[in-house]
C-alpha cells in the first residue's frame, strides 16, 4: 500500500521540527510500505526570497523569480533526505523536474500538464522513501517553473493520482472545520467533506487546501486526509460524499482577509474597453472574484472588483497600463476589506438562504459592500472591522 505525505513550511521551518516530520514518516512506514513525501520550503523562505527580488525592482522578471523561489523547496528536501538516511532509512530527494512534473502556463503560476513517474517508481521499487520538492516543475523549454499559491498541495495530490495512492496533508490544524477556529473558537470539525464543498471553500478563502488540488483529487478519485502532526488521528477526509441535502443548510464559512477591492470610475462605456481590462488581468494570472458594474453619467460606467492581495503587484501592473490608455478614469484601491462566504450543497435545493442571511445582517447592523453567488455559495464583502462579528453571527445561526 502506498501514500503521498505532504508537509507544509511551518512543519519544517527548523531542524527540530523537521526531525518530528522524519519521525512521523518512519512511523507511517508501519502503515504504508511505499512512501512519497512532498515538502514546502522551510517557514517563510519563499516570502523572504520574493522580498529580496522586489528590493531590487518593483516588477522582477518572472522567469528569474521562478528560479529563485524554487530553491526553497530544494533546501527542504535535501535536508530531510540527509536526516532520514542518517536515521537508517533509505531516502532520495528529487526536484520537481527530476520527479517528472511537466508544467505549462505563466511563470510563477504554472499548471501541471503531466507527470512522468518512471523515475519515482524506480526509486520506490528500490526501497527508497522518495522526497519530492513541492510547488515546482519544469516546462517544455526545460526551465524551472512554480505553481503559485498552495502549489505543494497540487504537487502532492497530482502525484497521488498518478501513483494510485492516498494523500495525507499535514497542516497547522487537526482537520477541516466549518469555520476557522482561530476566528470562531466554537467551530465544529468535520469528519468528512465532499469534493465540491471543499473546493468551493478553498476557492473562497479557507486556507487549508488549494482549489486546483481538490479539482485533481475529484477528477482522479484521490482520497485526501487532512490532519496535523500533533493530532494525526483526528483529521478530515475529503472524498466523494453525499449527505442528505436537507440535513444542513450550510456546511462551512470561508473567510478571506487578504482582499483588495478595486473601484474604477468614469470608464468610457465600451464593451471593448472593459473586455481589454479583464483580458489583461487574466493574462497576468489575476483571479478576479466579485465584479460589480454600474452606469454613470456622461456615457461612462463604474466597475468594482475584488482580487487576492497577493496579486496586488499584478493588478497594479495592469491598472498602470489601463490608466495610461484611459486618462479620464479614477482608480481607488481599498485594502481593508474582508470577504466572508457561506458554502453548502443544500443551496441547490433549498430556497431563501440569501434572504435569511440579509435579515441576519440587517438585525446586526452589518453593511455589505459587494455580493456574489455561485450554485453552492454566497460571498459578502465587508470592512475588515466587521469580520469577527459577521463570522460569529453566521456560525451561530447555521451551527457550524
Amino acid at each position: 500500500m502506498r501514500a503521498v505525505l505532504k508537509f507544509g513550511g511551518s512543519s519544517v521551518q527548523n531542524l527540530d521540527l523537521m526531525k518530528e516530520v522524519a519521525q512521523t514518516i518512519i512511523e507511517k512506514k508501519n502503515t504504508y510500505n511505499e512512501l512519497v513525501v512532498v515538502l514546502s520550503a522551510m517557514g517563510k523562505t519563499t516570502n523572504s526570497l520574493i522580498k529580496m527580488a522586489k528590493d531590487i525592482t518593483k516588477y522582477p522578471n518572472k522567469r528569474d523569480v521562478d528560479l529563485l523561489i524554487s530553491t526553497g523547496e530544494v533546501v527542504s528536501i535535501a535536508l530531510l533526505s540527509i536526516m532520514l538516511n542518517d536515521m537508517g532509512y533509505k531516502s532520495i530527494a528529487l526536484t520537481g523536474e527530476k520527479a517528472g512534473i511537466l508544467t505549462k502556463g505563466t511563470h510563477t503560476k504554472n499548471k501541471i500538464s503531466s507527470i512522468d513517474t518512471r523515475r519515482v517508481e524506480a526509486h520506490i521499487q528500490a526501497g527508497n522513501i522518495v522526497i519530492v520538492a513541492g510547488f515546482q516543475g519544469f516546462n517544455e523549454a526545460g526551465e524551472v517553473t512554480t505553481l503559485g499559491r498552495g502549489g505543494s498541495d497540487t504537487t502532492a495530490i497530482a502525484l497521488a493520482a498518478k501513483l494510485g495512492a492516498i494523500c495525507e496533508i499535514y497542516t497547522d490544524v487537526s482537520g477541516i472545520y466549518g469555520v476557522d477556529p482561530r476566528i470562531y473558537p466554537d467551530a465544529q470539525k468535520l469528519t468528512q467533506i465532499d469534493y465540491e464543498e471543499m473546493k468551493e471553500m478553498a476557492f473562497l478563502g479557507a486556507n487549508i487546501m488549494e482549489p486546483r488540488s481538490i479539482d485533481i483529487a475529484q477528477n482522479y478519485g484521490v482520497t485526501v486526509y487532512v490532519t496535523s502532526l500533533k493530532n494525526p488521528l483526528e483529521g478530515t477526509y475529503i472524498k466523494e460524499y453525499k449527505q442528505n441535502m436537507e440535513d444542513k443548510k450550510i456546511t462551512g464559512i470561508a473567510v478571506t482577509e487578504k482582499v483588495v477591492m478595486v473601484s474604477i470610475r468614469r470608464i468610457p462605456y465600451s464593451t471593448k474597453i472593459t473586455a481589454e481590462l479583464f483580458k489583461d488581468l487574466a493574462l497576468n494570472e489575476v483571479n478576479i472574484d466579485v465584479i460589480n458594474q454600474n452606469p454613470s453619467v456622461g456615457g461612462t460606467i463604474n466597475i468594482a472588483f475584488t482580487a487576492h492581495a497577493d496579486d496586488l503587484d499584478a493588478v497594479n501592473e495592469v491598472l498602470d497600463k489601463f490608466e495610461a490608455k484611459n486618462p479620464t478614469i479614477q482608480v481607488l484601491k481599498v485594502n481593508e476589506v474582508v470577504k466572508v462566504s457561506i458554502v453548502g450543497s443544500a443551496m441547490r435545493s433549498q430556497s431563501g438562504i440569501a434572504a435569511e442571511v440579509f435579515e441576519l445582517f440587517a438585525e446586526n447592523d452589518l453593511e455589505v459592500k459587494l455580493v456574489t453567488t455561485s450554485e453552492i455559495s454566497i460571498s459578502y464583502t465587508f470592512d475588515n472591522k466587521y469580520k469577527n462579528k459577521v463570522v460569529e453571527v453566521l456560525a451561530k445561526h447555521f451551527n457550524v
